[in-house]
This record gives C-alpha cells, structure tokens and sequence, in this order.
C-alpha cells in the first residue's frame, strides 16, 4: 500500500537535483546585479563586503525578487553593501559566546539539557546579517566522516536530552552523512529529540526529495524543524508544499525570523508571514533582535519599535501565530524575552 507520504513526493524525482541548483548559484555581486536587472547605482561598490563574506544565492531564490528593484526585501537580505564594511561601536565578531560555550570540537553547549553540533560551515544562502558570518569554522569542526568524538561527547553526558544540528546548515550534508549522525544520536538512551535548524527549506526548497524524506521519516526519534524565512515573499508554493512533506514526516515544524530594517520591520509583513507559515503546517517561534556581529549595524533597530510592532502584532493574530520576541546575550542560560 502506498501511503500517503509517498504518494506527496512522488513526484520529487522529477525536480532539478539540488546539488546541481547549488552549484549554479550567484556568488558575483556584478552577476547578480546583472541578473535581477538592477539600474546602476552611483557609488555603488560592493567589493570589500563581498570580499569579507562572499555573496551566495540560489537562481531560484533570486526569482522571487522583483527585479529592477534595490529595495526589495529578499535583495537586502543577501547583497553585499558598502555599510558591512563600516566598523560600528558594539558589533562583534562573537555577539552570541559560541566560542565560550565548547564542550568538543563541534559541540556547543549554552542551555540546560540541549547541545548544538556544528554540523558543517556551509550554506545555500549567504545572509548579510548572518550572526556566525566570522565564526572559525575551519579550526573548530567536528570529524564529519564518522562524528566519533561528537556521538562520545554527548554519549557520556546523561543531562542531555535534546541535540540540535546547525551550521552552516545540517541539511546541505549529504543523505548519507546526515543520516549517519542523526541514527547514532538516536540510538543514545538519553537522547529524545534531534532538532535541526536549516534555511534550506526556503531558499533550496529541492533539497527536500525523496531520498532526504525516506530516510528522515524513518527516524526513530521526535524531531523538531526550525526553518529561517524573514518575509513572506520568501515562501512561495514550491516552499510551501516542501514545510508541508517535512510536517507530514511526523516533524514539529517551526519558523524563527530576524527583525530587520528595511526586510521586515514593519506590522503588516510580519503579519503575512505568519499567516502563511500557518497555511503551510509551520508556526512562528522566535523573532530575534539582531544579534550584533560586525557589519551589520545598517539593519539593526531599536528594542522600543520591535516592542511596538509586537503590540500591533498581537491586535492582529491568534496567539499561537505570534512569534516570542527575544534577544540572545552571550552567557546567559536561555533566549532573553524582550515582552
């Protein structure tokens, strides 16, 4: 009998490989202006930015930018910009205390019961708000090909009850890595829940195929999905039937969002957004104040507004459609509420 999973994506083999899609991703600033058909700019020079933290973004991702249009909110998001290389008082290369929260090579740990492996430096998508744009992933990784010292880690701790993968993003490991890791974690006694955190969903929506959710529904372990989508925009129907097969999977499938100037710092985007996760078997988690990494300051906005559009917020829509609003400060044992 076929179920009714399988029946959803069956027809997923016949979509674009998405390692081929990630291969042919934008990673020029002069390509991508030329391919979303930007006017010229005076004075516009996005070399030294581009140069700190290299642009990358999916030919589907950018197609959903109006093009000739530089204040799109999905454009903002993944264009390098002269004001990333302006040096702001308070904006750091660490803001959240990654490198003082190591247990291992790769493991972090920051709040009570949970720990968060590192699972790899790579992404689909290069955001410019990106609070790990300057972490050393180079020197501080764990052993990708058998996560020995990774599963004896969190093995030996009998405290922890939840692993969440992140990044880079977990999912742009292969099927067969991230498979490997998730059935040694599920096979810790101690262990009930594997949490991964993955833009993938939104801006490489073909990486949820069939193969990811053969081997992903067959976990033996609760799992929990928290995606990264700011604007509604970002979530058309391919992005919206993938949330779905994920949530089919037996997944709690979740969004976490950042508030940022220009993208989403205002009612009524914040409002679509959650009103069509929601359509799409998603609800919204966190909102976070920026976290304040080097060379973001242009998106940042004052604690008083987001505290304002979270009032508004909370006229509009049901509860459980409105996103917590926290900070997060380096050494403190959880997400800070703002309201």
């Amino acid at each position: 009998m076929i179920t009714g999973i399988e029946m959803k994506h069956k027809s997923l083999s016949q979509q674009n490989n998405w390692q081929q899609l990630l291969a042919q991703a934008i990673r020029d600033p002069k390509a991508l202006i030329e391919y979303l058909e930007l006017p010229k700019k005076p004075f516009y020079d996005a070399y030294q930015a581009n140069k700190n933290h290299q642009l990358l973004a999916p030919l589907g991702y950018l197609d959903k930018i109006k093009k000739g249009c530089w204040d799109d909110p999905l454009l903002k998001q993944i264009l390098p910009v002269e004001d990333e290389v302006v040096d702001v008082k308070g904006y750091v290369s660490d803001p959240v205390g990654d490198l003082n929260a190591s247990l291992t090579s790769g493991v972090l740990q920051k709040y009570h019961g949970r720990a968060l492996i590192i699972t790899t430096g790579t992404c689909a998508v290069h955001c410019r708000y990106c609070f790990r744009k300057e972490y050393p992933y180079s020197e501080i990784k764990p052993a990708i090909n058998d996560w020995k010292q990774v599963i004896e880690t969190i093995n030996n701790d009998p405290s922890l009850h939840e692993v969440i993968l992140s990044g880079g993003d977990p999912f742009i490991l292969s099927d067969q890595r991230l498979a490997s890791l998730c059935q040694q974690l599920a096979a810790i006694p101690h262990i009930n829940t594997i949490r991964f955190h993955s833009r993938i969903p939104v801006v490489l929506p073909q990486r949820i195929d069939t193969n990811f959710l053969d081997w992903f529904s067959a976990l033996p372990i609760k799992k929990v999905v928290v995606i990264h989508a700011n604007h509604a925009n970002e979530i058309d129907t391919l992005v919206g039937d993938k949330l779905c097969l994920l949530s089919d999977t037996g997944a709690t499938v979740l969004n976490q969002s950042v508030l940022l100037k220009g993208v989403n710092d205002n009612v009524e985007t914040l409002e679509n957004l959650s009103q069509k996760l929601f359509h799409y078997q998603t609800l919204p988690y966190y909102l976070h104040l920026l976290d304040k990494v080097k060379g973001t300051a242009h998106f940042d906005i004052q604690q008083q507004q987001a505290v304002i559009l979270m009032e508004q917020l909370r006229n509009r829509l049901p509860g459980y459609l409105v996103p917590k609003l926290v900070r997060e400060i380096s050494g403190k044992r959880s997400k800070s509420p703002i309201v």
